[in-house]
């Protein structure tokens, strides 16, 4: 086939991913998430397991080492069936951990430390490198052979041009969907739903190539185990030793792979999805390998001497010149290379953003959480690290020659992988491990599978010397790569293995017997334990901290973005029964809101930014150890009386500033009736007196005139005062007539700012505004909104107090509601006024000064309640903000 064809149909396919993703986002901004969730598509994510190693290796595997190929399949299909509890408590601790990565889940159940969380992540990015050069290497032979180098065709490219090209390209995707925004659960509803597509599209090739061979090729089922019993796999030898270490070391991959915790924890990881999974996956992989000893037996017969069997998948429906069959084939290895390197560099980019780059710059910017911007800095670090990390595949693709096996590749992986597997397993189920422990075991498996199998898989003069290979660093004999302490004769994947993994457990286990762990690693070290036990729900981390609630609310807006994070603290604020206003920062708030953020940022960074606002990164346990080690009791005891300290402490908090509020409010009423009545006596002074002047006659035209324009002036000022108490006073009581009409959003702020433009005219006023956000239609009572859109306008224009004032209005539209935001650049509203300038009698000015009776915002607030919505004043700012939110569609009240 020509290669601008086979370009084209990868492009085509490619093209339809997109669109599939596109459409998955789609659904999941509007919140029709439905069947995303299901628990077939998640067992279909779980497909990511099955790589182009699977694909196109399995039958490479099969055609050189007969039936050791089953070992890749038996051991994820042992976990499944047999380790389902496993799987169900890792679900658990990572649902309520809120963890984004297994870096994330290990640095936080010891004591969230990120030193753990970096020591996983360049582990697991070591090794990835050569599965993603696996796949770069699959993807590259099979453009080698099935694209021809006809003239008719476009000139087939060197393999390293073709490898950059598809990097680039999964880069790009990667980046675009799983990169796109920042959130709280880190689930990415557009790839997962492509993966399981995918997953379907890889199953169906290997199952047509299958059927075509066995039916097409062969007699049958019959006559293909005849050929089995007359080919040389009938005489493979079993090796079980090798076996055994195969099955664990896949076993352990499917847990601990970057990948595979993406889509089986952060992803979708519900424990009823694992209930589907633990036999629907099985039966998918026993589908992927139904086929693989006829391909491999065939092929065999078929292919000429010194054919590559891992291309066997693709060159046997080409010799025998099925086109279409071929075509199939070429996507599905495509899919299966393709959605492992986009789920891979997902879950590491994630990793190197939330333990290396992220603490890197707050450590260089401590008030970063407060003053940066939080979310780009992750969003970029991310991106960067995508196009780092298959930069490093491709080079690793580059050094290794590309011309090893498959199988071979991929269980250098494996191995390496499975260094994690101690610690997650031992933090699992073992209270006394500790952060000590758990470093000193990955650094020492992670250095013993580096020397022993890792390095030596670049060859000998390239990683390491030929000379280390025959006589050891230094001629120390018994310390070569393939012969560890003088083991030889030992198949160097099982020597890797068995010596990495086990001086791996020796010394997670010996240094955690040694140290002991800190209150932060028990107290999580309980809850990963005991997480199916209720009062297990997660520690309460800060008892003793004090933050205050505006800064935590900047700091989460930075993170989740400020329309969640307001929702976030509206929500809390109702709870706690203080609707209005901001939420007190108590103990179980603070340690929820530390886990929305760990969605997004890690367990270890949200920690840290939490601490610098609270003020202490310690917790209530450290203060109680010494009480704790005389006896069980009395910690608890002592637990449950700071408890209710903390709890009465809260308490009088809420009454005093209920007290003070009723203080403020009867200072306000009383300076108000001082106000009225001044406001009322001074019109009616001026009219009185001028009236009887004029009433006197024999006056000159001119001065008749100006005392009627004062008289006249004077009773419209009345008139207003009467008006705003009679329209506060029918607005309360509900009787108030709307006139309920279409109305232009963007023609009615038109209107305000014209009429508000008249309240200190002399100021130079900068109003910024998006226009095509605000050109939409409402129905509501048009004037009623535009008296509240004056009010507003005229307020910052009145007070704020910045040298270059300026006005922002924000338009947002979601789910049939609409917001409008005012935002000015002043110093804003103190916070010991804000939860009363709604009131009634709210003054935030001189109350001895003379100017309105304070109603306006109090207004406001009747008139949006009348139009089904409301006026709240947004702190965390900069200045004065105001946010008035109302339905798309106000519906005329039944009479």
């Amino acid at each position: 086939m020509p290669f601008n064809v086979l370009v084209l149909s990868c492009l085509a396919y490619v093209a339809f991913l997109f669109a599939v993703a596109f459409f998955a986002e789609r659904r999941a901004a509007m919140g029709r998430v439905g069947w995303l969730r299901s628990p077939m598509i998640y067992t279909l994510s779980l497909s990511i397991y099955c790589t182009a190693w699977t694909f196109y290796g399995a039958v490479g595997y099969a055609a050189r080492s007969g039936l050791e190929f089953l070992t890749i399949y038996l051991g994820p299909t042992l976990v499944f069936v047999g380790w389902w509890l496993l799987l169900r408590k890792l679900v658990r601790i990572g649902r309520q951990q809120r963890v984004t990565s297994i870096a994330d889940l290990i640095s936080s159940r010891f004591g969230k430390s990120n030193l753990l969380g970096i020591v996983v992540t360049l582990l697991a990015v070591v090794a990835a490198t050569p599965y993603i050069a696996l796949q770069l290497q699959s993807v590259t032979l099979s453009f080698a052979v099935f694209a021809s180098e006809t003239p008719e065709g476009w000139a087939l490219p060197d393999s390293d041009a073709t490898a950059i090209w598809v990097a680039a390209g999964l880069a790009l995707f990667t980046i675009l969907f799983g990169t796109r925004n920042l959130d709280a659960n880190e689930q990415h509803h557009g790839v997962v739903l492509a993966i399981a597509v995918e997953a379907v599209v890889k199953l169906v090739a290997l199952l047509a190539v299958g059927v075509f061979v066995v039916w097409g090729l062969a007699g049958g089922p019959a006559d293909v185990f005849a050929r089995i019993e007359a080919s040389d796999l009938r005489d493979w030898p079993l090796e079980p030793g090798r076996w055994t270490g195969l099955i664990f070391v896949s076993a352990a991959a499917v847990i601990c792979l970057p990948r595979m915790f993406q889509v089986m924890v952060v992803e979708g990881g519900e424990e009823r999805h694992l209930a589907r999974a633990s036999w629907a996956f099985p039966f998918y992989l026993l589908l992927m390998s139904l086929f693989i000893v006829p391909i491999a037996v065939i092929g065999l017969e078929r292919m000429p001497d010194g054919a590559n069997p891992d291309m066997f998948v693709l060159t046997l429906p080409l010799s025998e010149g099925q086109g279409t069959l071929a075509m199939l084939a070429f996507l599905g290895g495509f899919s299966s290379a393709t959605s492992m390197v986009i789920v891979e560099s997902i879950a590491l980019a994630t990793m190197v953003s939330n333990h290396v780059v992220m603490p890197i710059w707050l450590k260089l910017r401590p008030k970063a959480a407060l003053t940066g911007d939080v979310r780009r800095i992750v969003i970029l670090s991310r991106r960067f690290a995508i196009v780092a990390v298959l930069t490093l595949g491709y080079l690793y693709y580059r050094m290794s020659g590309g011309s090893a096996a498959l199988a071979a590749i991929g269980l250098i992986a494996f191995v390496g992988v499975a260094q994690v597997m101690p610690v997650l397993v031992g933090g699992m189920f073992w209270r006394g491990a500790t952060k000590a422990g758990a470093v000193a075991g990955l650094v020492t498996g992670f250095v013993v599978w580096a020397y022993t199998l890792y390095l030596p898989s670049f060859g000998p003069d390239a990683a390491l010397s030929a000379a280390v290979f025959a006589e050891g660093p230094a001629g120390i004999g018994w310390l070569r790569p393939e012969a560890l302490f003088g083991v030889e004769g030992m198949d160097p994947l099982l020597h890797a293995l068995v010596w990495s993994v086990a001086l791996n457990t020796f010394a997670f286990c010996l240094f955690s017997v040694l140290t002991f762990p800190g209150p932060v690693e028990r107290m999580q070290g309980a809850a990963f334990v005991n997480v199916f036990d209720a009062e297990a729900a997660g520690p309460k981390g800060w008892a003793r901290g004090w933050a205050e609630p505006e800064p935590l609310l900047i700091m989460t807006q930075r993170i989740l973005g400020e329309e969640a994070a307001l929702a976030l603290f509206a929500a809390e604020a109702r709870a706690q029964g203080k609707e209005g206003y901001l939420p007190e920062p108590t103990p179980d708030f603070v340690a929820d809101l530390e886990r929305r953020l760990a969605g997004s940022v890690g367990a270890a960074t949200a920690h840290a930014m939490i601490s610098q606002l609270v003020g202490r990164a310690t917790v209530s346990v450290e203060d109680l150890m010494a009480v704790a080690n005389e006896t069980a009791q009395i910690m608890e005891y002592s637990a449950k009386l700071e408890a209710q300290q903390a709890e009465l402490t809260r308490t009088a908090q809420q009454l005093r500033e209920a007290n003070e509020k009723l203080t403020q409010l009867s200072v306000q009423k009383d300076a108000f009736l001082s106000q009225i009545s001044h406001e009322l006596r001074t019109p009616m002074t001026s009219i009185r007196a001028f009236s009887e002047i004029l009433t006197e006659g024999d006056l000159p035209s001119e001065m008749v005139s100006h005392y009627g324009r004062i008289i006249h002036e004077e009773a419209i000022r009345l008139t207003r005062l009467l008006d705003d108490l009679l329209d506060l006073g029918v607005l309360e009581n509900g009787s108030v007539q709307l006139n309920i009409g279409l109305a232009n959003l963007q023609q009615l702020i038109d209107r305000a700012l014209a009429a508000a433009s008249h309240t200190r005219p002399e100021r130079s006023f900068l109003i910024l505004r998006d226009l095509p956000s605000e050109n939409l239609f409402l129905r509501t009572d048009a004037d009623r909104l535009v008296q509240v859109f004056i009010n507003l306008i005229s307020n910052a224009r009145k007070y704020c107090n910045a040298a270059a004032p300026e006005l922002r209005i924000v338009v947002r539209q979601r789910a049939g509601r609409v917001s409008v935001d005012f935002i000015d650049n002043g110093s804003g509203i103190p916070k010991e006024s804000q939860r009363i300038i709604f009131e009634k009698f709210a003054r935030l000015t001189d109350q001895t000064r003379a100017g309105g009776a304070g109603l306006g915002l109090a207004i406001c607030r009747e008139v949006m309640a009348n139009l089904g919505g409301g006026v709240d004043y947004l702190p965390g700012q900069g200045g004065a903000a105001f946010r008035v939110t109302l339905p798309l569609r106000r519906e005329k009240k039944a009479a």
